[in-house]
Protein backbone atom coordinates (compact mmCIF):
# COMPACT_ATOMS: atom_id res chain seq x y z
CA UNK A 1 0.00 0.00 0.00
CA UNK A 2 3.10 2.40 0.75
CA UNK A 3 4.22 1.84 -2.50
CA UNK A 4 1.25 2.23 -4.44
CA UNK A 5 0.68 5.48 -2.33
CA UNK A 6 4.28 6.28 -3.28
CA UNK A 7 3.65 6.18 -7.38
CA UNK A 8 0.52 7.36 -7.41
CA UNK A 9 2.03 10.63 -6.10
CA UNK A 10 5.13 10.50 -7.66
CA UNK A 11 2.70 9.79 -11.19
CA UNK A 12 0.38 13.12 -10.35
CA UNK A 13 3.77 14.98 -9.52
CA UNK A 14 5.11 14.33 -13.22
CA UNK A 15 2.43 15.38 -14.72
CA UNK A 16 1.82 18.88 -12.78
CA UNK A 17 5.33 19.70 -13.34
CA UNK A 18 5.41 18.97 -16.94
CA UNK A 19 1.89 21.17 -17.21
CA UNK A 20 3.75 23.74 -14.91
CA UNK A 21 6.70 23.68 -16.95
CA UNK A 22 5.79 23.18 -20.45
CA UNK A 23 1.63 23.50 -21.20
CA UNK A 24 0.97 26.43 -18.96
CA UNK A 25 3.73 28.70 -20.30
CA UNK A 26 2.28 28.22 -23.69
CA UNK A 27 -1.01 29.50 -22.81
CA UNK A 28 0.33 32.07 -20.81
CA UNK A 29 2.25 33.08 -23.96
CA UNK A 30 -0.33 32.28 -26.58
CA UNK A 31 -2.65 34.42 -23.74
CA UNK A 32 -0.19 37.72 -23.80
CA UNK A 33 -0.26 37.60 -27.75
CA UNK A 34 -4.09 38.64 -27.67
CA UNK A 35 -2.80 41.93 -26.38
CA UNK A 36 -4.65 44.01 -23.25
CA UNK A 37 -4.13 41.78 -20.23
CA UNK A 38 -6.00 43.78 -18.60
CA UNK A 39 -9.11 41.91 -19.66
CA UNK A 40 -8.10 38.86 -21.21
CA UNK A 41 -9.80 36.29 -19.52
CA UNK A 42 -7.26 33.15 -20.79
CA UNK A 43 -4.44 35.28 -19.25
CA UNK A 44 -6.11 35.55 -15.90
CA UNK A 45 -7.12 32.09 -16.17
CA UNK A 46 -3.85 30.05 -17.30
CA UNK A 47 -2.56 32.66 -14.09
CA UNK A 48 -4.28 31.18 -11.93
CA UNK A 49 -4.74 27.65 -12.73
CA UNK A 50 -0.13 27.92 -12.66
CA UNK A 51 -1.10 29.35 -8.86
CA UNK A 52 -3.31 26.07 -8.11
CA UNK A 53 -0.84 23.59 -10.12
CA UNK A 54 2.29 24.99 -8.07
CA UNK A 55 0.35 25.11 -4.70
CA UNK A 56 -0.66 21.49 -5.39
CA UNK A 57 3.04 20.45 -6.52
CA UNK A 58 4.12 21.71 -3.08
CA UNK A 59 1.73 19.97 -1.28
CA UNK A 60 2.48 16.53 -3.09
CA UNK A 61 6.36 16.62 -3.00
CA UNK A 62 5.85 17.54 0.96
CA UNK A 63 3.63 14.73 1.16
CA UNK A 64 5.98 12.14 -0.76
CA UNK A 65 8.55 13.17 1.44
CA UNK A 66 6.26 12.02 4.45
CA UNK A 67 5.52 9.01 3.17
CA UNK A 68 9.12 8.24 2.08
CA UNK A 69 10.18 8.64 5.76
CA UNK A 70 7.58 6.27 7.49
CA UNK A 71 9.49 3.60 9.31
CA UNK A 72 7.38 0.30 9.60
CA UNK A 73 9.46 -0.90 12.67
CA UNK A 74 7.75 2.41 14.53
CA UNK A 75 3.94 1.25 13.47
CA UNK A 76 2.44 -1.61 15.35
CA UNK A 77 1.57 -4.46 14.19
CA UNK A 78 -1.75 -5.20 16.77
CA UNK A 79 -3.32 -1.73 16.42
CA UNK A 80 -4.73 0.32 14.23
CA UNK A 81 -2.79 2.51 12.20
CA UNK A 82 -2.10 4.73 8.50
CA UNK A 83 -2.79 1.64 6.02
CA UNK A 84 -4.46 -0.87 8.28
CA UNK A 85 -7.67 -2.80 6.66
CA UNK A 86 -10.05 -3.14 9.82
CA UNK A 87 -13.52 -5.37 9.66
CA UNK A 88 -15.72 -4.17 11.94
CA UNK A 89 -19.04 -4.98 13.16
CA UNK A 90 -22.04 -2.81 13.23
CA UNK A 91 -23.58 -3.34 17.05
CA UNK A 92 -26.60 -2.25 16.16
CA UNK A 93 -27.09 -3.04 12.27
CA UNK A 94 -24.74 -6.02 12.94
CA UNK A 95 -23.64 -5.73 9.57
CA UNK A 96 -19.69 -5.91 8.76
CA UNK A 97 -18.03 -3.36 7.10
CA UNK A 98 -14.02 -3.27 5.80
CA UNK A 99 -12.22 0.08 5.59
CA UNK A 100 -8.72 1.15 4.85
CA UNK A 101 -7.40 3.63 6.97
CA UNK A 102 -5.37 6.16 4.35
CA UNK A 103 -4.19 10.10 4.14
CA UNK A 104 -7.12 12.61 3.77
CA UNK A 105 -5.68 13.40 -0.04
CA UNK A 106 -6.62 9.83 -1.15
CA UNK A 107 -9.55 8.49 0.05
CA UNK A 108 -11.71 6.57 -2.62
CA UNK A 109 -15.24 5.94 -0.33
CA UNK A 110 -16.16 3.23 -3.16
CA UNK A 111 -13.26 1.08 -1.88
CA UNK A 112 -13.91 1.31 2.00
CA UNK A 113 -10.91 3.77 2.66
CA UNK A 114 -11.07 6.34 5.28
CA UNK A 115 -9.00 9.11 5.80
CA UNK A 116 -7.13 8.97 9.50
CA UNK A 117 -8.25 12.50 10.09
CA UNK A 118 -11.71 11.85 9.77
CA UNK A 119 -13.86 10.95 12.87
CA UNK A 120 -14.03 7.23 12.32
CA UNK A 121 -10.31 7.00 11.29
CA UNK A 122 -9.75 8.77 14.79
CA UNK A 123 -11.60 6.92 16.51
CA UNK A 124 -10.44 3.36 14.92
CA UNK A 125 -6.55 4.33 15.22
CA UNK A 126 -4.84 2.66 18.31
CA UNK A 127 -7.48 -0.04 18.34
CA UNK A 128 -6.96 -3.85 18.45
CA UNK A 129 -8.97 -6.24 17.63
CA UNK A 130 -12.32 -6.91 19.87
CA UNK A 131 -12.11 -3.45 20.93
CA UNK A 132 -15.38 -1.65 21.11
CA UNK A 133 -15.42 1.56 19.36
CA UNK A 134 -17.64 4.63 19.99
CA UNK A 135 -18.21 7.56 17.24
CA UNK A 136 -19.91 10.32 18.04
CA UNK A 137 -21.84 11.45 14.55
CA UNK A 138 -24.62 14.43 13.76
CA UNK A 139 -27.00 11.65 14.16
CA UNK A 140 -26.00 10.14 16.80
CA UNK A 141 -23.61 7.96 18.63
CA UNK A 142 -22.43 5.17 16.42
CA UNK A 143 -21.29 1.60 18.49
CA UNK A 144 -18.41 -1.04 16.36
CA UNK A 145 -16.52 -3.69 17.50
CA UNK A 146 -13.04 -4.86 15.63
CA UNK A 147 -13.22 -8.33 14.46
CA UNK A 148 -10.78 -8.45 12.01
CA UNK A 149 -7.08 -6.28 11.32
CA UNK A 150 -4.43 -6.11 8.80
CA UNK A 151 -1.90 -3.72 9.67
CA UNK A 152 0.34 -1.97 7.49
CA UNK A 153 3.58 -3.86 8.70
CA UNK A 154 1.42 -7.54 8.26
CA UNK A 155 0.75 -6.62 4.67
CA UNK A 156 4.37 -5.87 3.75
CA UNK A 157 6.21 -8.91 5.53
CA UNK A 158 3.37 -11.05 3.52
CA UNK A 159 4.77 -12.41 -0.18
CA UNK A 160 2.08 -11.55 -2.79
CA UNK A 161 2.25 -15.16 -3.58
CA UNK A 162 1.26 -16.25 -0.29
CA UNK A 163 4.66 -18.44 -0.20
Amino acid sequence: MLEELKSKLGEEIERLTHELQVTLPKAIQKAVEHGDLKENSEYKSALERQQFVQARLNHLTKRYGELSKIDLTHIPADRVGFGSRVTVLDLRTKEEETYTLVFGDYIDVDSGQVSVASPLGQALTGKKVGDPVSIQLPRGERKLKIKALTTLPQMVDTPADGA
